[in-house]
């Protein structure tokens, strides 16, 4: 389909973007690689009267390290993550979410941060953004903030971000000595979108895991921490026949998801598996 007609402005700094957010009065979209928005458009699912171009934006793309954080553009793409040495060490589960997104074509186009602000509920990114505590830095009008992961994804296609907001900065703590972290996924065959998605973070001390986080997306509306399975593997030995029984609880109390392709049931069993396959290899990492 061909898309409403609407305006299309290009701004060449964060500071212009946010004006011609303002200018907008709330018809305004931003459209950063263009995967998520472009569809859109097209099924006229939105139609904005104003469409941003951010993708020139220099300050928003790359990687780099502040201290013991890792610092990433909101503009940087799926391939600059997957392939980028200090993810790879440092945050391998999101290397890994990265790596499994879409095709080349896609991973070459699509930035971390528009996925991140669209929120789909079977994206790649979220569950290994909560595994690794991330942190969103968000600006508007009235400057920057700082956004937990447990804190941004509100719902299906909802974030913390608002109508006059750009996330211009994920920021995701390295891992420190004895913790590894993983992220597998069950792939819709056709789509490649995550039925399941598991990533999990582990620190282990003496052959016992001291911190645990796991977190999941695919299996509802939107992304989320499993503390049931986090508390039952914090303090215990990492071994298989606790990490089985640990993940057992996977996906509890979640209001699971439904389609054509994997029922609310087969969604729910399949968290235990995917979790169970995460934590051991996160486990077997460090």
């Amino acid at each position: 389909m061909i898309p409403a007609a609407f305006d299309y402005k290009r701004a060449s700094s964060v500071e212009e973007a946010l004006k011609l957010l303002a200018d907008s009065d709330g018809e305004g979209k931003i459209l950063a690689g263009g995967h998520s928005l472009i569809p859109t458009l097209k099924l006229r699912l939105a139609r904005p009267e104003t469409v941003i171009d951010i993708s020139r934006i220099a300050e928003l793309s790359g990687i780099s390290e502040d201290g013991d954080t890792i610092v990433i553009g909101a503009l940087t793409t799926h391939d600059a993550v997957a392939s980028s040495a200090i993810v790879q060490a440092k945050a391998p589960a999101l290397a890994a979410a990265a790596a499994s997104i879409g095709d080349l074509q896609v991973r070459n186009c699509g930035t971390i941060g528009g996925a991140l602000a669209h929120s789909d509920p079977a994206a790649d990114y979220p569950a290994s953004i909560l595994a690794l505590d991330a942190e969103m830095i968000i600006q508007g009008p009235d400057g920057e903030r700082a956004v937990e992961a447990v804190d941004f994804f509100v719902d299906i296609f909802a974030t913390a971000v608002q109508e006059n907001e750009l996330l211009t900065q994920v920021r995701v703590p390295a891992q420190a000595a004895n913790t590894a972290s993983a992220y597998i996924k069950f792939p819709n065959p056709a789509s490649g979108y995550a039925v399941v998605g598991c990533a999990a973070k582990v620190t282990i001390e003496n052959g016992n895991c001291t911190e645990a986080r796991v977190g999941f997306t695919g299996v509802a509306n939107v992304a989320f921490r499993d503390g049931a399975v986090e508390a039952a593997l914090t303090g215990s030995a990492c071994d298989d026949s606790t990490i089985a029984a640990a993940t057992a609880q996977a996906a509890q109390g979640q209001d699971c998801m439904s389609d054509t392709f994997a029922s609310e049931t087969y969604r729910a069993e399949m968290a235990k598996v995917f979790a169970k396959r995460a934590v051991a290899a996160a486990a077997a990492a460090v």
